[in-house]
Formats: structure tokens, sequence, C-alpha cells
């Protein structure tokens, strides 16, 4: 499982775009994360699934709420992953206001998940492997803080906790 410490894997998420721009066209684009990481300090928080309950009431409503904030501890993307398919995390943050707030990536098959060894069997409720609820906090690829929650839990990977991470850890960078 990963660790603090740890950089993480070179593998590529997905990412829908409703506005062309250079070097973007509409529709799904990849994210290939050594590029997309390198030289930034990233906010990544995971959940188990777009349009699910605590996800929706509070996980990325609390990051678009504490998006400034963020930015001004030196944050400089935020970044939602969850094992769903771009276009569903497209219009997942369409509905939940993320545009230039929060960045939604989709990691549909679950590579990126698995890869730092953070699934969450929950086949026994008709939705398959799909990824814990954590948060972290990356610089240059690199993981910095890691908050993972237990089963069923939204304490510790909340936007005010990675708040704190980051004016912690990104002080003087």
């Amino acid at each position: 499982m990963l660790k603090i410490g740890d950089r993480l894997p070179s593998v590529t998420l997905q990412e829908f775009i409703d506005v062309e721009t250079e070097g973007c066209t509409l529709g799904p684009n990849p994210v290939v994360l050594d590029k997309a990481l390198a030289g930034k300090a990233v906010a990544i928080f995971a959940l188990p699934g777009a349009y699910t309950p605590t996800c929706s009431a509070k996980h990325v409503p609390g990051y678009i709420a504490q998006a400034d904030a963020l930015r001004a501890a030196g944050v400089d993307e935020i970044w939602c992953i969850s094992v769903n398919d771009a276009f569903v995390m497209g219009a997942w943050g369409r509905e939940q206001g993320t545009a230039g707030k929060v960045r939604m990536l989709g990691d549909g098959s679950a590579e990126f998940t698995k890869a730092v060894g953070l699934t969450l069997d929950l086949t026994a409720r008709g939705m398959g492997v799909r990824s814990q609820r954590y948060a972290m906090l990356v610089v240059d690829g690199v993981v910095k803080s890691l908050d993972i929650e237990a089963p069923g839990q939204f304490e510790v990977s909340d936007a005010g906790t990675m708040l704190k991470r980051a004016n912690d850890l990104l002080t003087g960078r």
C-alpha cells in the first residue's frame, strides 16, 4: 500500500473536458500522472463513487469551498479521483460546480487505485472494485501526507484536514 515518501505510479487517468482549449480536445483527455504532477503541489482526494451520498453531499463540496484557501496555502491543483469513467466524472463535476476549482479524474479500470493499493471491494453491494476514501498531498509526484478513512467514515480526508496538511507542509516551499 502507498505510504508517505512514495512516488505515485506513472499511470494515466482520464478527464472530461467541456470546453476545448489549446492542447485539450473536447471529451476525455489522458492525464499522465508523472507529467501532470511535475513541479506541482497537488491535493488529491479519492472516494468510492460519483453521485454517492457522502461524496456528493460532503466530500466534493468541502474541497470546492476550501479551494481558495488551499491555493493560498501553496496547493497548485486539487484533484478528485474515483473509479468511474471520465464521462461520469465530467457530468458529476458539472453538477457539483467544480470548474476552475477541482479537477474530476476518472480511474475507470481502477488502474491507479490498484497500483497504490487502496482498493475497496464493494462487490457485495453491487458496485464492484472501488477506491477507499482518502486524501493525500503530493509534491512533484511524491506523497507528503496520506490520510485514509476507516470503512464507512469521513473524518480525515476532508478539505479542512487537507488545508491543515498544506499549511504545515508547504510553508516555505
